[in-house]
């Protein structure tokens, strides 16, 4: 009932507050609309009017920095500039002749003027807030967020848990260990209390996108059976000032009133990237922010059962207070899964997809490398969409691959047409490619290669390696790079000059060839020290002038001369590899063009008859 009877004040506000600036507009358009004077007449012409006797009576004032003279008669002329002296001039001329003088001020529209200009924004800024107040308490729930902008909103909170559980989760099983304490405390905080152990305040969560880290925390809050709050940090960067460190209060505010519960913040570099970093010395909003988040870390005690979860791609940019003992104190890495990993990963998702009896996902785990949990998800989808397109009753073995090659490289541009001279240029710059890999020593092998265009490239050699590495040397880094340039020599030697083709191979060879001299130090022009800083870092939390400040230019123009020498070296080396073995790049390149795409076994088969490459080692089974 106070909800109705508080509705039609908040309308006869509105009413009132319409009227009042209706009145406003209309007595702010008389004055600023004043009546525009007649046809202005020179000095000597109304010195003319004076002596004839024509003006007997006359009204001065002042209009548009003009002196107007109006008549008895009516009329009116702008004959003088307003000032000093002039309007004296004007009035002795007029009493000289013997008219009556009056000087009208205008005090009725300077008033107007005060009014409209100063009074009516007052009126109307307290009639609006008048509205908003009354709708509020009528129960307007659109006004009422309007008072609610620096608080996070039930919404973020999800009780009960998340739905999820670690059994949803695969490929993360030291996470999981990790994860699995932070679940037992939340489940039985006295036991930990009792042993005189504290869990940790916060756990971080890093690694690189799509390896599961906004799913491990979701798990962890469905296996606790816990209040869950999910917000993103670049929530609480605001342009008002203030906001984002009342935001950070009142989240914490929240948890803390329904303890024990999970707090989660995903992407932390957005309100927690380090102090005083960055272009121009940082926003100061999102620093304020930092600071509240880390008072309210510290403020709460571990017995209260409040966890606290943060995930980020670059835990190196987060500010070192954040991420000391008493606030974030477990960092636990999520990285791509091992080729066991992605045996599971896919296995977990196609378990809800009707797999066809040759579908099988070994060779899909051992194809794709590198792959994050999100990658693999979506090769199951792909490949799920691709049976539905061609109305398949499963999943065939030639969907998954089909789903790999779309994640890896993008779907098949059927509408792009080549002549027969850019079809056999593309043949043999791809079949360059293979031949290089199958003569230098590196630990990978071609399992594909395919002049059919994809996504931004007009064809593709799928260098994979056999075994799951995270070291390299310095030989197998050469070797990369020397195979990488093996389609512009391919393209060369055969065709006398190299094309556009090999943009995208050129381009990465000379992001390899600086990593090897400026980062990795694994060039005699520059020798074993780290010159270049991640390009990343500079505009995600270092300062720029602190990345070059400790090089100097002729250390720069060294690493220049040390690019310039791996790639021209790599290339020569990749054209040495290719007069050797010319005519088994010519059959290569013969067979690319008539069937368009090879898999490893028909590249192995055509390599091994030309003697190019040696007898294929046995993999091992995936355990």
């Amino acid at each position: 009932m106070k909800t109705k009877n508080k509705l039609p004040k908040a309308l006869l506000g509105l009413v009132v507050g319409l009227v009042v600036l209706a009145v406003a507009l209309a007595l702010s358009l008389a004055s600023l609309s004043p009546d525009t004077p007649g046809q202005e007449i020179s000095i000597n012409g109304l010195d003319g009017l004076l002596a004839g006797g024509q003006v007997t009576a006359a009204t001065l004032y002042e209009q548009d920095s003009r002196v107007v003279l109006e008549t008895a008669q009516g009329e009116r002329w702008s004959a003088y500039p307003a000032g000093g002296s002039g309007t004296a001039n004007l009035v002795t001329r007029l009493t000289q002749s013997g008219a009556e003088v009056t000087i009208d001020q205008q005090w009725a529209k300077r008033t107007v003027a005060v009014l409209s200009q100063f009074i009516l924004p007052l009126l109307l800024l307290a009639d609006l807030f008048g509205i908003i107040i009354l709708l509020a308490r009528g129960g307007s729930s659109q006004v009422k967020d309007l008072f609610a902008f620096s608080r996070i909103g039930a919404k973020r909170a999800t009780t009960g848990g998340s739905g999820l559980t670690f059994a949803d989760v695969a490929a993360v099983g030291d996470a999981v260990t990790e994860l699995a304490e932070v679940r037992d405390y939340l489940a039985d905080p006295q036991r930990f209390a009792a042993f005189g152990a504290l869990p940790p305040k916060g756990v971080l969560l890093y690694g690189p996108p799509g390896c599961g880290k906004t799913l491990l925390a979701k798990a962890l809050a469905g296996e606790a059976n816990v209040p869950f709050y999910f917000i993103s940090g670049s929530e609480f960067v605001e342009s008002l000032v203030g906001v984002g460190a009342a935001r950070v209060r009142d989240l914490f505010r929240q948890a803390a009133a329904t303890a024990p519960a999970i707090v989660f913040i995903d992407e932390l570099d957005a309100a927690g990237r380090r102090r005083g970093a960055g272009v121009g010395g940082g926003n100061d909003e999102r620093e304020q922010t930092l600071n509240e988040m880390l008072v309210q870390m510290d403020g709460f005690s571990p017995s209260l059962g409040v966890v606290v979860i943060g995930a980020t791609n670059r835990p190196d940019i987060l500010d070192p207070a954040l991420l000391r003992p008493g606030r974030f104190d477990r960092q636990v890495s999520i990285d791509p899964p091992d080729v066991a990993g992605r045996l599971e990963i896919l296995q977990l998702h196609a378990a809800t997809r009707r797999l066809g009896p040759g579908a099988d996902l070994e060779p899909v785990a051992r194809a794709t490398p590198g792959f994050s949990g999100a990658d693999l998800a979506n090769v199951v989808n792909e490949a799920a969409l691709l049976a539905l397109r061609r109305k398949a009753p499963s999943v065939g073995a030639e969907d998954l691959a089909e789903g790999v090659q779309r994640v890896l490289a993008g779907p098949r541009r059927k509408g792009r047409l080549l002549t027969p001279e850019e079809i056999d240029r593309l043949a043999h710059h791809e079949a360059g490619h293979v031949v290089v890999a199958a003569a230098v020593d590196y630990p990978a092998s071609v399992q594909r290669v395919s002049i059919v265009a994809r996504g931004r490239h007009a064809g593709h050699a799928d260098l994979l390696p056999r075994t799951d590495r995270t070291v390299l040397t310095r030989d197998e880094l050469l070797a990369e790079l020397a195979i990488a340039m093996a389609g512009t020599a391919a393209e060369a030697l055969v065709f006398g000059s190299p094309s556009t083709a090999g943009e995208a191979d050129l381009e990465r060879a000379t992001d390899m060839a600086r990593r090897l001299a400026g980062r990795y130090g694994m060039s005699e022009e520059v020798g074993p020290v780290r010159v270049l800083q991640n390009e990343a870092e500079v505009f995600l939390g270092r300062d720029l002038a602190s990345a070059a400040q400790h090089v100097s230019p002729r250390t720069l123009e060294a690493v220049d001369d040390a690019v310039h020498t791996l790639v021209t070296d790599a290339l020569a080396q990749a054209t040495d590899v290719l007069q050797r073995r010319r005519q088994v790049l010519d059959d290569l390149a013969a067979a690319l063009v008539e069937r368009e795409t090879l898999e490893e076994v028909e590249l192995v088969a055509l390599l091994e008859a030309s003697g190019a490459r040696p007898t294929r080692r046995r993999r091992a089974p995936i355990v």
